[in-house]
Parts: C-alpha cells; sequence; structure tokens
C-alpha cells in the first residue's frame, strides 16, 4: 500500500503509545508499521533526495506536530509518551487534523505560524506544514521543479542550435565529466561517429559518440542504434560508445 501522509499518521503514532508506557522511536515505528500493515517494500521505499525513507519521514513529522500540540511528551531523546491531552484527544473519536490541531492547540498554531525573526521586514516565513507533504517532501518537490524546469529551458535553448553545436557539446560534456580528452569529428566522412573521447593519455581505449539533434517527438528506433554499433566495429574496433539523442528512445 501507498506509505500514508504523515497527517494520517497521527492517530497510529498515538495508538502505538496509546497504554502510556514509555517508548524508542524503533519501537514506536514498528508498531504503527504493524497497525498499518505495511510491507517491506513500503518500509523500503525511499524520499527523492534518497536521504531517508518516506515512512520514517513522515512518522518523524507526525511526532514533531504532535509534540508541539502537547499530545505527546519526549522524557529523554528518543523516547516519547502519550499524554493525557493527547489520550484525551485520542479517545475522542475526533479526526486529527492539522485544521483541528492549529483551531485547538495554541502551542501548534504558534509553531507553524511563527514569524522570522532574523528578517522582519520581509513576509511572515511560515511553516504552516502541507496536508500532504513534510517539509523535506516539499523541498524535493520543489528541487524536482527547479531541475525539471532547468532540463526544459536547456532543451529548447540547444534546439535552436545547429545539430553540429549539439555534437561538440557532448564532446565537451563528456570531458567536463573527467572522461577524458576527446574532439568531435569532422562533419562529412565520420562514419556516423560525432565524437570520440581518449579514457588514457595513449588513447588506447576510445569511446565513441553518436549525437542526434532530433526533435523530441522523434522516436529512436533499431536501425540507428544498429548503424552505430556497425560504426564501433571499425576499423578500429571500439568497445565503448555512448549514443546520446534530443530525441526518445
Amino acid at each position: 500500500m501507498a506509505i500514508p501522509k504523515y497527517n494520517e499518521l497521527y492517530d497510529p503514532f498515538l495508538t502505538a503509545i496509546s497504554d502510556g508506557k514509555i517508548h524508542t522511536a524503533k519501537e514506536v515505528a514498528s508498531t504503527v508499521a504493524n497497525i498499518l500493515q505495511l510491507s517491506p517494500e513500503d518500509l523500503a521505499e525511499q524520499l527523492p533526495s534518497q536521504r531517508q525513507t518516506t515512512f520514517a519521514n513522515r512518522l518523524n513529522w507526525a511526532k514533531t506536530y504532535l509534540k508541539k500540540a502537547g499530545l505527546v511528551d519526549s522524557p529523554k531523546r528518543g523516547t516519547y509518551i502519550i499524554t493525557t491531552a493527547g489520550s484525551t484527544l485520542l479517545h475522542s473519536g475526533v479526526a486529527i487534523t492539522n485544521e483541528f490541531l492549529e483551531s485547538n492547540y495554541p502551542s501548534f498554531a504558534a509553531f507553524v505560524n511563527r514569524t522570522d525573526d532574523v528578517d522582519t521586514a520581509n513576509d511572515t516565513a511560515s511553516i504552516t506544514p502541507s496536508d500532504t507533504q513534510t517539509p523535506e517532501e516539499q523541498m524535493d518537490a520543489l528541487h524536482k521543479t527547479i531541475n525539471d524546469t532547468l532540463a526544459d529551458d536547456l532543451l529548447a535553448e540547444i534546439m535552436q542550435q545547429t545539430p553540429v553545436f549539439f555534437e561538440q557539446l557532448v564532446v565537451d560534456l563528456m570531458k567536463a565529466m573527467d572522461y577524458g580528452d576527446g574532439f568531435k569529428t569532422k562533419s562529412s566522412g565520420d562514419d556516423g561517429i560525432d565524437g570520440v573521447i581518449h579514457e588514457d593519455k595513449l588513447g588506447f581505449n576510445l569511446i565513441y559518440i553518436q549525437a542526434k539533434r532530433w526533435n523530441p517527438d522523434v522516436t529512436i528506433g533499431k536501425p540507428e542504434i544498429q548503424k552505430f554499433f556497425g560504426a564501433m566495429m571499425g576499423p578500429p574496433r571500439v568497445e565503448k560508445g555512448l549514443f546520446i539523442t534530443t530525441a526518445k528512445f
């Protein structure tokens, strides 16, 4: 099943510690996972940034917000116990949402609506939680949006250039990534090879490059790959090749 959103973990978290005893973070995670019947695959799911599992991240933020609301206490680092207020809320049958917590628990409202004291001239630095994402997930989504936008802008700029420009760009990229020294071949008589990278200074280990600046809607088929493979057969025979394109495979 899909990992519940962090705000959907409020109730399971409180349920996991509802006996009033002190529980470690590991115990809480295990109990919540059992309550939700999460599979090993669910628990292994990573955030896009690969910094943490999605479950651990969302459960941690659920704990943070419950603690700020005064529903959970932490006697010492990494341990949790339900408070009287938390127990009362859990057994009230009320749906625990961010809106409910903000309306009924001043400490939670103060936390999520606090302002940035460092720069009071700017807008309020609200950290009001999203209804679906933790702060890390919001950051990852923003990072992906920025990267996707940049990629689209770069592709649009490349498509305004000549095929020769793209061939040189790919060679320069390979060199910048430290694959070795290299050069773009002549535009004619290159046998389908647009660039060559020398992985070693003596030039014994070569990488052939074919760079196709084609319409992004075009699909590269098997014939084009076979032609490139044939060119790699030489002479000289080359074991490594890079086929890169603005189109799709």
